[in-house]
């Protein structure tokens, strides 16, 4: 953790060029099956909650457009080979063929499948490139703003230790964190309820 912290400051440190090298790494880490949550949280505490959103927000869609690309033209042996057999994937390639691009906003709303490997999977289905990024874009949204909330108010906490963060500042960001984590999880199980009717898992 010691060695993401420095790293993190160390992008912070770098100004706009910062910016840059945070979606190359969240673009590798997605295209080599690293976990991007640690990220996204990092994203919040040097970045702030608003900025922080949008870089992560592109760099996620960046990130899983590439392993889309990937699947979909160099690697589409080796990712049918890793979904073979599997059942919930195989219930969404058929539901993709009739519904496209809400399945895959559906999805990315609900925690039911691995992000990574999805990424992958979906290049060998009949989505479009434009569905697939639109409705990833959107329905990655809820997800990455509640984790980069998080990650400002561990950014916060550092701050407060040196009184640059106000009580009344405290209170107004805990109570906007509550409402976003309330909204993430209600769609999250709106959007999993909607995906259990449509692909039968």
């Amino acid at each position: 953790m010691e060695i993401l912290k420095t790293s993190l400051d160390w992008i912070h440190g770098l100004g706009p060029i910062g910016i840059v090298v945070f979606v190359l790494i969240y673009l590798f880490a997605s295209v080599l099956f690293l976990p991007g949550s640690v990220l996204t949280l990092g994203a919040g505490a040097i970045f702030g909650v608003v900025k922080g959103s949008i870089i992560v927000s592109f760099a996620s869609t960046l990130g899983a457009t590439c392993s889309f690309l990937i699947g979909r033209y160099l690697a589409r042996r080796w990712v049918e080979t890793k979904i073979e057999g599997n059942k919930k994937f195989k219930a969404v390639d058929e539901a993709v063929a009739k519904e496209g691009w809400k399945i895959v906003g559906l999805t990315r709303l609900s925690p039911i499948f691995p992000f990574n490997l999805l990424n992958y999977a979906y290049g060998i289905t009949k989505v479009t490139l434009r569905d697939y990024l639109l409705a990833s874009w959107i329905g990655m949204l809820p997800g990455t703003v509640m984790y980069v909330y998080i990650g400002s108010l561990a950014g916060d906490l550092a701050a407060a230790t040196t009184g640059a963060v106000t009580t009344v500042q405290w209170t107004i960001r805990i109570i906007g964190f509550i409402a976003t984590v309330t909204v993430t999880i209600y769609i999250t199980h709106i959007a999993k309820k909607a995906l259990e009717e449509k692909v039968q898992l």
